[in-house]
């Protein structure tokens, strides 16, 4: 299972929170969120009303404007309050992250090769410098030469150190971590204020949270709503004069506040923040709030083999001869293909080739070219210097690769290959000039538990799709044990890129895993992409969201925390707006009952006075913005189901529960108001 990143709740947060909810007050503030400033509007008007009762034409008593003033200014405070505490808690994140960064000296190498005491400020792109076991490395970049151990829990918070390496996957290095063991040459690939730290820290502080679309479609709709009633707040005036009804100005405030959606008004920022905020404290880095909402949405999602479903460890096993090869020639040809390779596969075949009695020492004759892997050709290799040719890649490649050249394919290349495949494993061919000698066999393992997951994304309605560059039977093995949905096989970048747009094409959002820069088209591509933090620069560029555990599984865990962000949002809405049709019986009864007794029919609660009814609805329209704090910040509990049973479940509760709570708050509150002689 996925850690998460447990941030406490200090008293001094809490304290900050509420100093920072008196600092929300000022308008140009406020006016951000329109619903709770048409609150804060009526706030000020029974404010001098409090002072001049006659102001406006009121009539009302000073006692009951300023009792009225004081529970919208609460109402207010518990509003900025909720939204407050959710920027602090991701302040104190940005906080930890800041002691983190903090000025080194490193140790620049210069063109000609010598090597300067710097400053990190004064690092750039493409500079190159040299970090030594115990030495905090200066910036971000990937390493260009040599392996280390690398200390990442100052940003990770994991204590185990991670395995950083040139040539791989797992090149890329954060400013900030510290180097356990070994000595690497890093490249820096970003300049000062633009490290992934900076953008942690900026992102976790809020200061770039955009309003998602559905956001702000909501954001539209409660200011639609808000104005509605501010229009029919406004007529009633005129109709209480017709029926001789003399309505006091706090009166129609404390209507149009209860009417308008104030509880979600109040906590729709906090939910968003405090959405962004589950997925930081899960250790994943969303760049915006829309890939968090977006992961919600998700019908298709689309995951590495190597490293995801597999634990990726691919590892030489055993090298395996066809036709008439020797065993001591197809030994050393297959360490020759690897020799400069500095993959960790490339490193797994040279200590076989070890163990098999290969003097691997001898190996990097004078002239020899190494030739890296690439996605179009899938081989890699080594040229002698004598004009000897050694590939190693996938079967299919290597059989072009020797038909080309004008070689003979051995009879019994392919049935090695498939048994290799049928095991699980992954077989590279190796070939020596026009010659095949024989095949690697890489192991690679399912990770446990994966089968029950892929289930329980099923029952979430979403489609898994496993792509790998595997040939189609190891491929179709892989599937079956994992339990995926679908597989892809002998994929290459452009053909994931396909996959997902063609998905894309069938109106369907889809989310997919990658550390690789060859990931990087198709993670830009996806609508959740989701990095791994030990990946390549490119692909964390591309992608929406970083994983800084680097576990590709965890993007089950995204959807989920998605799924709830939408829940959340969704069941409070549902919540508000139900809770007005008890502030209806309450307060519009009030209202008309002295110029028309036939009104209190409507009394169904059977409140005291008019005054305790108005008085009632106001204060718990006040009081369940802090108790719905607590389930804003940690969001409604996702369960996988159908679409229609959640929706079933959430009008049950957050429906039904809305209409029934405000009744039962109400009646109390009005007891209470009358029991202590208040009204």
């Amino acid at each position: 299972m996925s850690r998460t990143r447990t941030v406490a709740l200090p008293k001094d947060l809490y304290r900050l929170a509420l100093v920072q909810s008196f600092k929300k007050l000022d308008p140009r503030i406020m006016i951000k969120n329109p619903v709770m400033f048409v609150v804060e509007a009526g706030f000020v008007i029974t404010l001098l009303l409090t002072f001049v009762p006659s102001l406006f034409g009121g009539g009302s008593d000073r006692i009951y404007n300023a009792v009225v003033t004081l529970i919208l200014f609460v109402t207010i405070l518990f509003a900025n309050f909720a939204e407050a505490l959710a920027e602090g808690r991701g302040k104190a994140q940005a906080d930890s992250l800041k002691k983190t960064k903090q000025d080194t000296r490193a140790r620049r190498v210069a063109k000609d090769g010598s090597v300067q005491m710097v400053n990190s400020t004064e690092l750039r792109k493409g500079d190159v410098v040299l970090v030594e076991a115990g030495e905090l490395i200066p910036g971000d970049g990937e390493v260009v030469e040599g392996v280390a151990s690398v200390d990442e829990s100052a940003v990770t918070g994991e204590s185990a150190p991670v395995i950083k390496e040139a040539g791989g996957d797992f090149s890329a290095v954060t400013g900030g971590t510290r180097v356990v063991s070994d000595r690497i040459r890093v490249r820096i690939t970003a300049d000062p204020g633009e490290s992934f730290l900076d953008r942690m820290i900026s992102l976790v502080e809020g200061a770039k949270r955009q309003k998602t679309p559905n956001e702000i479609a909501l954001s539209t709709l409660l200011v639609s709503l808000t104005l509605i009633f501010l229009i029919v707040c406004s007529t009633l005036l005129p109709i209480a004069g017709y029926v001789n009804a003399a309505i006091p100005i706090a009166t129609l405030i404390a209507l149009l506040v209860c009417l308008i959606p104030t509880t979600i008004g109040g906590l729709l920022s906090a939910i968003g923040i405090a959405g962004m905020d589950r997925v930081t404290r899960f250790n994943v880095i969303a760049m915006s709030g829309k890939a968090v909402e977006a992961s919600g949405d998700i019908n298709t999602i689309i995951l590495d083999k190597t490293g995801t479903i597999t634990y990726g460890n691919r590892m030489a096993a055993e090298f395996v001869t066809v036709g008439k090869a020797r065993q001591d020639e197809l030994n050393q040809a297959a360490a020759q293909s690897s020799i400069y390779d500095e993959t960790p596969e490339g490193r797994s075949v040279i200590e076989l080739a070890k163990k098999q009695g290969v003097a691997v020492t001898d190996l990097k004759a004078p002239g020899a070219e190494g030739i890296e892997f690439r996605a179009e050709t899938r081989m890699s290799g080594t040229n002698l210097a004598d004009g000897t040719v050694i590939r190693k890649g996938a079967v299919d490649a290597i059989k072009a690769f020797v038909s080309e050249e004008g070689g003979s394919i051995p009879a019994d290349l392919d049935e090695k290959a498939r048994r290799i495949a049928a095991a699980g494993g992954t077989p590279l061919a190796v070939a020596k000039g026009k010659d095949i000698l024989g095949l690697i066999y890489l192991k690679d393992t399912v990770k446990p538990g994966l089968r029950e997951r892929f289930e329980e994304l099923r029952r979430m309605g979403i489609r898994t799709v496993m792509c790998t560059g595997d040939n189609p039977l190891t491929a179709e093995t892989i599937a079956k044990e994992a339990g995926v949905d679908d597989f892809v096989a002998e994929a290459k970048p452009e053909d994931k890129i396909a996959l997902i747009r063609k998905e894309q094409a069938e109106g369907k959002l889809v989310a997919m895993t990658g550390d690789g820069t060859n990931d990087a088209p198709a993670l830009a591509q996806a609508d959740v992409g989701l990095a791994m933090n030990s990946g390549t620069v490119a692909a964390k560029e591309a992608a929406n969201m970083v994983d800084l555990d680097s576990d590709p599984t965890k993007i089950i865990e995204v959807v989920a925390i998605g799924k709830q962000l939408l829940m959340t949002r969704g069941a409070l809405t549902t919540f508000s707006i139900a809770n007005d049709v008890a502030k209806y019986f309450a307060i519009i009864p009030a209202m008309f009952m002295l110029a028309i007794p036939q009104m209190s029919a409507l009394n169904i609660m059977n409140l005291a006075t008019p005054q305790s009814a108005i008085l009632s609805a106001l204060i718990f329209n006040a009081v369940i913005i802090p108790l719905l704090i607590p389930l804003a910040m940690k969001g409604v509990k996702y369960t996988p189901m159908s679409a229609s049973k959640l929706l079933g479940r959430n009008l049950a509760i957050y429906g039904l529960g809305g209409i029934l709570v405000p009744f039962v708050g109400i009646k109390l509150i009005d007891l209470i108001l009358s029991g202590i002689g208040l009204v």
